[in-house]
């Protein structure tokens, strides 16, 4: 464990549950450091539940109520409407004691104005120089495209939306939509906007983003060469080049 910190008893216990048969209990218990008497009260518990102590058969009927709340509430709520929710219910609980269930079964409310980092700069990473300086403008089509990601919240999780812009047209010619922020769904937006307009190796196209990972890795870039396109990166941290 990290910092050398004891696992729950509760990992410990089932650590020997899925052993016992190969090591016997004894030699896992030794092993562990955990008294064999602890464990064999855990299994006779298991085997009888109603030997179980009145808080912890009470814990069990109240995180069915809750599980139950926050799922009929589209799993957006959190342990004070959850509480609140109870409550009406006339399930008479301490929102403590919701709290620390909801903890313990990993549920938890939908927060309102979460912020999600789509730019993750690459410390590591060779980045192009900046061609546009800004100049988001051009005189005809597949001379400057510009590309970048945003999220949007949607009631199955985060969904992240790629898409590469033709200034000139001022029209999204390649997009893709994924669960997650890997460089395959920027690249998938690229291909999509080079199957779109063909641009030749004499165009001159510049391909214009911020520092995020996936912009400058590797892939991408050998992606722009291939196709005859000269990248360009604005500035670290700049809104203007979101």
């Amino acid at each position: 464990c990290p910092g050398g910190a004891r696992p729950p008893q509760q990992t410990l216990n089932a650590f020997v549950d899925e052993y016992r048969d190969r090591y016997g209990v004894e030699s896992i218990c030794r092993v562990v450091q955990i008294a064999p008497s602890g464990y064999y009260l855990h299994a006779a518990r298991a085997r009888q539940p109603e030997r179980r102590s009145t808080r912890a058969q009470q814990d069990e009927l109240l995180c069915e109520d809750i599980k139950r709340v926050w799922e009929d509430n589209m799993r957006c709520y959190g342990v004070v409407k959850v509480w609140k929710q109870l409550r009406r219910d006339k399930v008479h609980v301490a929102r403590c004691t919701v709290a620390r269930l909801m903890r313990h079964l990993g549920l938890q409310g939908v927060r309102r104005g979460q912020v999600v980092r789509t730019t993750v700069p690459d410390g590591n990473a060779v980045c192009p120089l900046d061609k546009v300086q800004r100049q988001f403008k051009a005189d005809r089509p597949n001379q400057l495209w510009v590309s970048d990601f945003t999220y949007v919240s949607t009631w199955q999780g985060w969904l992240y939306v790629a898409f590469v812009i033709d200034v000139f047209a001022r029209r999204i010619v390649g997009w893709r939509v994924s669960n997650s922020m890997k460089t395959d769904f920027v690249l998938d937006a690229l291909e999509q906007a080079l199957y779109a307009r063909q641009p030749g190796h004499t165009d001159g196209l510049i391909h214009h983003s911020d520092r995020g990972s996936q912009y400058v890795s590797i892939r991408y870039t050998e992606r722009l060469a291939e196709a005859g396109i000269e990248p360009s990166v604005g500035s670290k941290g700049d809104s203007y080049d979101n």
